[in-house]
């Protein structure tokens, strides 16, 4: 079959996803403040799984496979970048909120939270349009029904990414509409970037540990530095603790089962 189209099928599905989860959104009303603390509790754990299982392990594979340097070099370097990158974008944001007094921490806070899933999805769009580029040159090492399962695997794994993002961004406070268009807009990247990878498919392979890793650090620093402080804001609770432990098992296991 054609790389492209089948690149594309698999990717969009996994879009799809990512705006079914977002979609979730749409159905809670009257939300009581605990729960501004769950969700974003909740975001968190689903967050720090995945920068493990679906970014930075595998980050290391792809460098043992693409790369001459020692594994950990990539994975590294891309993790501190991309807390680098982050960190500059908040610079600039608190810069942008002190000219302007109507630019409040919701707002920088769904920046953030926008920003850096939407940058976990782009190496996960590359690395299933890598896999489907190999198993379309007949490479004996992947085949089409690997590809698809791989791209299947990942677009479960969406589902409660999608929801990480619009819930927290409805709690700070923006309109349902609001936060399912921008949860559902951060997977659009994934076929986007899966095309692009069967384009440039031999370049694209010897920087996607970078990228991956990349995406990994980003989603840290948001996690550190914004969601989970929110989080226990205010009465302690044990409450968000839980959800986040609930958030991480989820995501954890559906990185290890659907692989």
């Amino acid at each position: 079959m054609n790389a492209y189209l089948t690149a594309f099928i698999g990717s969009f599905i996994m879009f799809l996803s990512t705006a079914l989860g977002a979609g979730l959104v749409l159905f809670f009303k009257n939300v009581k403040p605990i729960f501004n603390k769950i969700s974003l509790a909740f975001a968190s754990g689903i967050m720090v799984a995945a920068s493990v299982w679906s970014l930075l392990l595998p980050s290391i594979n792809f460098a043992e496979e693409y790369s001459n340097l020692p594994p950990f070099v990539p994975a590294g370097l891309g993790l501190i970048l991309g807390v680098a990158f982050l960190l500059t974008l908040e610079i600039i944001i608190d810069f942008k909120n002190k000219s302007n007094h109507n630019f409040n921490k919701n707002k920088k806070r769904s920046i953030l939270l926008f920003s850096a899933v939407t940058l976990h999805n782009i190496p996960e769009g590359m690395a299933v349009g890598l896999t489907f580029a190999l198993a379309c040159s007949n490479n004996p090492n992947v085949t089409l029904a690997g590809a698809f399962a791989l791209a299947i695997g990942m677009s479960i794994q969406n589902i409660p990414e999608g929801s990480a993002i619009s819930l927290p961004i409805y709690q700070n406070g923006a309109k349902k509409s609001k936060a399912f268009m921008l949860g559902a807009i951060s997977g659009i990247v994934e076929p986007i970037s899966a095309l692009i990878t069967v384009l440039l498919v031999g370049t694209i392979s010897a920087v996607l540990p970078y990228l991956l890793a990349f995406a990994a650090g980003a989603m840290l620093f948001v996690v550190v530095n914004e969601l989970l402080p929110e989080s226990q804001c205010g009465e302690k609770s044990n409450i968000p603790v839980i959800f986040f432990i609930l958030g991480f098992l989820i995501m954890m296991v559906l990185d290890v089962a659907l692989g």
